[in-house]
């Protein structure tokens, strides 16, 4: 099940740190094209144009696209990246974790190659999301499967030298649309984390999630640059509650100003955050236009939202 589908401690002085004072720091992190997040089809040598022609910084790595290339030419793939001054952001997590124990093995006999072959070709993050609630299994239940499985994944792709990253889903409506809440918030994700105990595992972070979670800044400055694999960036409709909101109806970056993208922002470059910010709305009209103007939305957007956050 992917998330489409499913849709239809750390430092107490920087914990400190006044948001004033993290916005002197110069962003380290990079504007990435997610093209699937956008429902761009560019692949391989064209995504890697669109990408340059809009100022994008990094692109998202396809374990699928790189599989299909012998070692020779993923060479030259990377080599053209670096020639456009690109950098790889995150992949997903090829491992369907989330549902029979069957479909996990399936998936984990086949994820070292898949590792090896992103690694070979420079990628260094991969990142997935947690369902924040179960029909069947208790949080305990649900926790302790988690626990086991997550951290097997873990430990494969960190052999490979991958980071790994977990989104937790904070829209109201998901964690109570089944019979059993599961993890929602950064705490839980937190506590999730220190179980698995695995020094290359992380976040994913999303400021629709950190918004719809009732979180601040304050929550961001407690997390350290080691700790974030990947970061979403997303504003939301106007005109409703956070419980009212849905999580497939996003806004592109900083389009509405319901969501505080400045200080989302602000936190990540006071950390020192280096990965990839990407934006997700999961927006039907953005969709439905063709590559290369949504590729342009999504760019102009994310870069809004940097110069609002006077980065």
């Amino acid at each position: 099940m992917n998330r489409r589908t499913f849709i239809a401690t750390t430092s107490l002085f920087t914990a400190g740190l006044p948001l004033a004072q993290a916005a002197h720091h110069k962003r380290k992190f990079t504007i990435d094209l997610t093209p699937g997040a956008i429902g761009v089809n560019a692949r391989g040598v064209d995504l890697i144009n669109l990408a340059a022609k809009h100022g994008f910084e990094s692109i998202q790595p396809n374990p699928g696209t790189l599989l299909s290339l012998s070692k020779g030419q993923r060479k030259e793939f990377v080599q053209l990246m670096e020639m456009k001054k690109l950098r790889w952001g995150a992949a997903g997590l090829p491992v369907d974790f989330r549902q029979s124990g069957e479909k996990f093995t399936t998936g984990m006999k086949q994820l070292p190659t898949q590792a090896a072959v992103l690694r070979d070709a420079g990628v260094t993050r991969v990142g997935t999301w947690l369902r924040p609630s179960h029909q069947s299994l208790t949080y305990l239940a649900n926790f302790k499967q988690h626990a086991k499985r997550l951290r097997e994944v873990t430990k494969v792709l960190a052999g490979h030298g991958l980071r790994f990253g977990l989104e937790y889903v904070g829209t109201w409506k998901n964690w109570t649309s089944d019979q059993h809440p599961f993890i929602h918030s950064m705490a839980e994700t937190k506590e999730l984390i220190a179980e698995i105990d695995q020094p290359t595992l992380g976040f994913v972070l999303d400021s629709w999630h950190w918004f719809t979670a009732g979180e601040s800044d304050k929550d961001l400055l407690t997390l350290k640059n080691k700790d974030i694999v990947a970061c979403d960036l997303n504003d939301a409709p106007k005109g409703l509650a956070i419980k009212e909101q849905i999580d497939n109806r996003r806004e592109l970056p900083a389009a509405t100003g319901v969501i505080d993208v400045a200080s989302f922002l602000k936190a990540l470059a006071g950390i020192g955050y280096d990965g990839p910010v990407r934006a997700e709305p999961f927006n039907q009209p953005l969709r439905k236009l063709d590559d290369d103007p949504a590729a342009k939305a999504t760019a102009d957007g994310i870069r809004k939202a940097i110069r609002i956050a006077g980065l």
